[in-house]
């Protein structure tokens, strides 16, 4: 079944509360009470936000309030129903609308808008899901590497909610049914091709489509970034996102820096200087991007070797600023897409920028 839907994202910090209460515990809660289809947690690993304070796992002063994104996922009519809760309870953060396909049960073929080139394809498995006697997640990117779509990583959800059940991850348990969430990118053809196949290998995939640009792969630079109108008729804006798909085994080495750090921390370090209005690094778990075969974390390997997405939201001709940043910094590496965001609100320090009403479909959104 293919259905229009909404994904409703909050970009919070960890030690955020409201209540007496964290507030990512009070929106998954939320989520479960109002019986919300997908719903997960992700921990960032660095970033930033409105009050540019940057947050990070690599120093252990900065370690204390890392980054959070908390997803609900459903039709237009639930999320909706649910936004200005949500508004209400996240009080500093981001929060953003997108549009999306969803597919559930044996979708095998969903169609974008005229025009469309490149897609990003979302699948939520469990943990300990198998594929003929495999890990579901490693099966599914094994076969959208071999169908020849660009990038796909695996990000590894600390709660959420899969076909209306809420699955919470524990320290002590196999977390079999917790989900994890495969974000794939590439061409519409070979997205159509796997997905084909990914649907008869899952027993009850939980999917979303949606169209992007791919900006740059391998180091190559394809397109310029998606550039709608500042505002639709009604004067609602469009905003937009550039997410960068890099390794944690990727390097940089600034002029002005002592030794070469990796690329992720070096791109949201260089964005929080130069007056970018937010960043988030997800460490995922496997995946692979570009000619590169898929990979991960193992328990002998010294380095890291695992998958990294550095997502950035801002207005579009700001976005044009940033990406001149990150087209210098990913000249030998990485895999950069583009996508525009139908709405949109920041706040933070008692300054509020955007709101959460959808500005209406441009020709290069979904659907």
């Amino acid at each position: 079944m293919i259905e229009d839907g909404l994904r409703l994202s909050a970009y919070i910090g960890e030690r955020d509360r409201v209540g007496g209460r964290l507030l990512a515990d009070v929106l998954i809660d939320l989520y479960a009470r109002q019986e919300v289809r997908t719903s997960i947690l992700l921990r960032g690993s660095e970033g930033f936000g409105i009050k540019h304070r940057l947050h990070t796992e690599r120093l252990l002063t900065l370690s204390e309030d890392l980054p959070l994104l908390a997803i609900a996922l459903d039709t237009p009519e639930r999320i909706g129903a649910i936004v200005d809760e949500v508004r209400a309870v996240t009080r500093q953060g981001t929060i953003t609308l997108e549009r999306a396909r969803l597919l559930t049960g044996a979708s095998r073929h969903a169609e974008l808008s005229p025009g469309s080139d490149a897609a990003k394809l979302t699948i939520y498995v469990g943990r300990q899901e198998r594929v003929a006697g495999r890990p579901a997640h490693v099966a599914v990117v094994d076969s959208l590497h071999r169908h020849g779509v660009a990038g796909a990583s695996v990000l590894l959800v600390l709660d959420g909610i899969t076909h209306g059940v809420r699955r919470r991850g524990r320290f002590f348990a196999t977390n079999a049914g917790v989900p994890l969430m495969i974000q794939s990118v590439g061409e519409v053809a070979a997205i159509t091709t796997a997905l084909g196949e990914i649907a008869t290998m899952l027993s009850e995939p939980a999917m979303t489509l949606e169209r992007v640009r791919v900006c740059k792969r391998d180091g190559a630079l394809l397109a310029e970034p998606l550039q709608p109108p500042a505002a639709d008729v009604a004067g609602l804006a469009y905003w937009q996102k550039l997410v960068i798909y890099t390794s944690e085994r990727t390097r940089y080495k600034a002029v002005d820096a002592v030794e070469r750090q990796p690329l992720h921390s070096a791109l949201v370090a260089r964005l929080r200087r130069e007056g970018a209005a937010g960043a988030t690094a997800l460490r995922g778990q496997w995946g692979y991007h570009g000619a590169h075969r898929p990979h991960g974390e193992l328990f002998w390997s010294l380095r890291r070797h695992v998958p990294v997405l550095t997502l950035l939201l801002d207005t579009p001709a700001n976005a044009l600023r940033w990406f001149a940043i990150i087209d210098e910094m990913t000249s030998e590496s990485g895999l950069v897409t583009s996508e525009i965001v139908p709405a949109l609100r920041a706040a933070g320090s008692g300054i509020e920028h955007g709101g959460l009403e959808l500005a209406a479909r441009h020709g290069l959104s979904p659907g």
